[in-house]
């Protein structure tokens, strides 16, 4: 033993300095506690410092409060309605073009063609979600459209999931057609499929910043899902890429403020089957104007 004495622990406190010199001594480590007009201190002897630390460590570890329990989050009722409903919408549209029911240019009106859009023809950033060009692009975008649809509407509300969809796959589209080139053209809900992505990984990463855990585990939502638009949003020939990604990024703006508390209230306060019929109305109100003034 060496009369060379080393500071291990320090504390405003000489409780905690008393019970890791018990700790200590338990383990056949003597120490000491002195005070400095600042904080208690806990000296040993040099030549037993070092495992003293990793004592201490230890003991650190040991005494930390186990963090509290995470309550799980109850689904929101009636999910599905507002998949059911997005379905209808989608079919309802098809039928009626293929049928002869509205315009026999409808796609010519209804369809993203930025050079119209930057001429004031605002509607059709909804209304080109509705369009497909055939029977595989618009079984696709329902099955991932219903999916992602129906999770987020689990966690946020199925009209209120609905309405932020649309919303952002319209500002999407806007923000595409007004800053693009004069010649592009595209359709389908794969806009608002990307949104609902976005929407739902977003609000659950927002959520997850509130919980004790580790940072893989708040992070895991956004990492995900970008690796799902990585994934489904540039495969396929002609696949319109920037759509995908507006689509994305603006579902994930949306997400993360539907997950702040004032804006939960908000959402909560308003019914459901208002919200969601509000997201319906937009598009009804799209194609009166692309059939009435395009």
């Amino acid at each position: 033993m060496s009369d060379v004495q080393t500071e291990v622990f320090r504390s405003a406190f000489r409780a905690e300095c008393h019970d890791r010199a018990f700790m200590l001594a338990a383990v056949g480590i003597s120490s000491a506690i002195g005070f400095d007009r600042d904080s208690y201190i806990l000296t040993v002897d040099a030549s037993v410092a070092a495992p003293a630390v990793d004592h201490l460590r230890s003991y650190a570890a040991e005494s930390r409060p186990a963090p509290p329990a995470i309550e799980p989050r109850s689904p929101k009722p009636n999910a599905w309605v507002g998949c059911v409903i997005y379905v209808a919408v989608l079919l309802l549209v098809g039928f009626a073009i293929a049928n002869g029911w509205w315009r026999l240019d409808a796609f010519d009106v209804g369809d993203l063609n930025a050079e119209q859009l930057q001429r004031g023809q605002w509607w059709r950033a909804w209304t080109a979600l509705t369009l497909h060009l055939d029977g595989p692009h618009l079984i696709a975008n329902l099955g991932a459209g219903i999916w992602f649809g129906f999770l987020a509407a689990r966690e946020i509300g199925s009209g209120s999931t609905w309405f932020l969809v649309v919303t952002g796959a319209a500002m999407a589209n806007l923000f595409e057609g007004s800053f693009g080139p004069p010649w592009h053209r595209s359709v389908g809900a794969s806009t608002a499929v990307f949104t609902a992505l976005g929407l739902l990984v977003a609000y659950s990463w927002r959520l997850r910043l509130l919980m004790p855990q580790g940072w893989a585990s708040r992070w895991a939502p956004l990492v995900a899902g970008a690796v799902l638009l990585g994934w489904f949003g540039t495969a396929g020939e002609g696949t319109d890429i920037v759509a995908h990604v507006l689509g994305f990024a603006f579902g994930c703006v949306l997400g993360a403020a539907a997950a702040l508390p004032r804006v939960q209230t908000v959402l909560d306060r308003v019914p459901q089957w208002l919200a969601g019929l509000a997201a319906v109305a937009q598009l009804g109100i799209a194609w009166s104007c692309a059939i009435l003034r395009g």
